[in-house]
């Protein structure tokens, strides 16, 4: 089910902390419509009869232009209102300050539609409505792993459970990064291509670390060792490092041809060269992806921040692992000319 947003919701949401003071008017009883979809809608025509352009779901907004055509209309002004407000609308609102016609108050109470005001203008009403809809309406899922700021690079850490993810995310903040959510990290889609990570409230700068328990990152290290959400641009996941099978390996007292081979899986193979793009994929959006073997004497807090600092090169276009193959593959190409050319004079020229 998409997320929806009822009226007295909007409210609450505190749209005055982003410049948009909201009054509201009449139409108390109809608090709890809901709203669901991010774009709201301004069409003019809906009260020149034009009714099936109205959307349901939508906010409808009321500028100077629809104000001043409302008090040019006489006889009627109040069949044109009930006929728009008759729709599925979840409410009005009037920008610029504009006083409502009485027609329109006394509409907005018979059909239960919310009628709201704000002093803001029409432009910047519409772009700031529109970014508080698109937060509270944005799809959201819980991922487990630990999200961090390394180098203003939005690092998600994912991995079984107990295999050092908050260890490692421990050792980046003492390297000086930041900490965004830990075990729980509630990832929404903003637009078509971002994934902003934010930690629930109520273990926001907190993680929990085997033996210690829960700690207080902030209260640790200060307010610069966290921050309340961060865009997803790396995934780094970490696994137990799976070594070749002991019976694969010569024996150095003999020859591991003449023993039996255990029925075991085949090993992991782990990119050696870091030509191979894997990706992450939630909501639709893909992002680079990293597997990380995890085995006694790594340190995976310096790996990690190697990652990010290596897909910020690649983010600039810059790729070592594909410039040194392209090296290698034009070395090889001069050795074959040069071999060609020794052979045609072997033979005293071309043949």
């Amino acid at each position: 089910m998409s997320p929806q947003l009822t009226v007295a919701g909007l409210l609450r949401s505190r749209p005055d902390a982003i410049g948009l003071t909201l009054e509201l008017l009449s139409g108390h009883g109809g608090l709890d419509r809901t709203i669901s979809s991010p774009h709201i809608q301004k069409t003019g025509l809906a009260l020149a009869g034009f009714h099936e352009y109205l959307q349901p779901g939508r906010v409808l907004v009321f500028g100077e232009s629809e104000v001043r055509y409302l008090e040019s209309l006489a006889e009627t002004r109040s069949s044109m209102l009930a006929a728009a407000l008759a729709h599925d609308i979840p409410c009005v609102l009037i920008t610029g300050g504009w006083q409502p016609p009485a027609e329109l108050i006394e509409a907005s109470e018979r059909y239960q539609v919310p009628l709201l005001r704000t002093a803001v203008a029409t432009p910047m009403a519409i772009a700031k409505i529109g970014a508080l809809l698109e937060n509270a309406l944005a799809v959201r899922e819980v991922v487990h792993g630990v999200l961090m700021d390394i180098l203003s690079l939005g690092v998600l850490i994912t991995g079984d459970s107990g295999i050092g993810k908050s260890e490692c995310a421990l050792d980046l903040v003492v390297r000086g990064h930041r900490l965004v959510a830990d075990d729980a990290v509630e990832v929404r889609r903003r637009g078509e291509t971002d994934l902003i990570g934010t930690c629930p409230e109520l273990t926001r700068h907190h993680m929990e670390v085997r033996g210690l328990g829960v700690i207080n990152i902030r209260d640790l290290f200060g307010v610069a060792s966290t921050r309340t959400s961060k865009r997803m641009e790396l995934v780094v996941h970490l696994e137990r490092w799976d070594p070749p099978s002991r019976s694969a390996l010569p024996d150095r007292f003999g020859d591991a041809s003449q023993k039996p081979k255990a029925q075991t899986a085949a090993p992991r193979e782990y990119d050696r060269l870091g030509l191979d793009e894997n990706v992450y994929e939630l909501f639709g959006v893909k992002i680079p992806l990293v597997h990380m073997p995890v085995a006694p004497g790594r340190n995976l807090a310096i790996l990690v921040e190697v990652a990010a600092r290596n897909q910020l090169l690649r983010a600039r276009g810059m790729n070592a692992a594909r410039e040194l193959a392209s090296r290698l593959e034009q070395q090889l190409r001069d050795a074959d000319t040069e071999a060609g050319t020794d052979e045609d004079v072997e033979h005293g020229g071309q043949v």
